[in-house]
């Protein structure tokens, strides 16, 4: 009996000793909240709201391909200037797919610029179409400058209409890419719903929305220090995008008796 008991006052003493062993760090109080380490890449939408900001900063000029369905390839012209002007040069942008045109802003204003082509041998001039922090009219909007411009805006505004994942990289196009789209029905949704890749660095690479794909060509180069209008200012219609009508032909001279 004697061995008995102290067999078990020993076991006993050994399992208090384990349990303080166990004890050295306090038991956390009831309710208390416990943060976790955050874990992951950043939301596609802070990754193309970083992305754009850095766009808007980067000053350069630079050639896009722009590609349609049923059209030849044209270049499109982007200069984006130090002192915030900028300018995109549009081939072929209005008048039906016939005239060439140039969209530029300045601290002066917002302006369409008629473009020379060898299909269209004009003299180049400007009409100022609105405020500089205006918009284009529809009638007159070739809309391909808009990735370059004002759609950069939308895209950094965490508050703007939009859902946004990553996308597989579009076909010559580098950096990152992201699938856009409205959260709205609206018929004035703030930008076209589509693919938009850009660089580490912030440089635009390309798109794919309603009116066909941009993708930059080659390395941009350094910005002026200010964009130049193409041609004076001058108080005319702008052009618009419908193409102009056929002329009516001559009947020809009813033969006499």
């Amino acid at each position: 009996m004697y061995t008995r008991g102290i067999a078990g006052t020993a076991a006993l003493l050994g399992l208090v000793a384990l349990t303080a062993c166990g004890s050295d760090e306090p038991a956390p109080e009831a309710g208390a909240p416990t943060t976790a380490a955050p874990t992951g890449a950043p939301d596609a939408r802070v990754q193309l709201a970083g992305l754009a900001a850095a766009a808007q900063d980067r000053k350069i000029t630079a050639l896009y391909t722009w590609s349609a369905p049923g059209r030849s390839d044209r270049t499109v012209v982007l200069t984006s200037a130090a002192d915030g002007s900028w300018r995109v040069d549009v081939p072929l942008g209005a008048l039906g797919g016939t005239a060439d045109v140039s969209i530029a802003q300045n601290a002066a204003g917002l302006f369409q610029c008629a473009l020379p082509s060898a299909e269209r041998p004009v003299q180049p001039t400007c009409v100022r179409v609105a405020e500089p922090d205006g918009a284009l009219d529809r009638g007159i909007d070739p809309r391909v400058q808009h990735p370059f411009t004002d759609w950069r805006e939308v895209l950094t505004d965490r508050t703007a209409p939009l859902s946004v994942s990553t996308a597989q990289p579009l076909p010559g196009a580098s950096g990152a890419c992201f699938s856009v789209e409205t959260t709205t029905a609206s018929v004035n949704a703030p930008l076209d719903a589509g693919i938009y890749c850009y660089a580490p660095d912030g440089t635009f690479t390309g798109a794919k929305v309603s009116f066909g794909t941009l993708l930059l060509a080659g390395q941009p180069s350094a910005a002026p220090a200010a964009i130049t209008l193409p041609g004076p200012v001058v108080a005319q219609e702008p052009l618009g995008m419908a193409a102009p009508p056929s002329p009516t032909p001559t009947p020809s001279p009813t033969p006499s008796a």
